[in-house]
């Protein structure tokens, strides 16, 4: 699995547990995906990503998610 397909299902798999957690638990749990958001917005436009980072740093093979 590329560092894309993984940031992708990371950051999706964030949204759907925090949303769960907001209505479940507690709406301040909105904040994880308005912060997953910002982050997924500023990386479209800067190309920096921490998670992607990190992946790669670990040693995840890189290339279009869509190969």
């Amino acid at each position: 699995m590329s560092v894309d397909r993984v940031v992708m299902a990371f950051a999706g798999s964030v949204v759907l547990l925090s949303l769960l957690l907001a209505h479940y638990v507690s709406a301040d749990w909105l904040w994880v995906t308005a912060f997953v958001g910002a982050n997924l917005l500023q990386a479209a436009f800067t190309g920096l990503c921490p998670l992607a980072k990190i992946l790669k740093a670990m040693g995840l093979r890189t290339g279009c998610a869509f190969e």
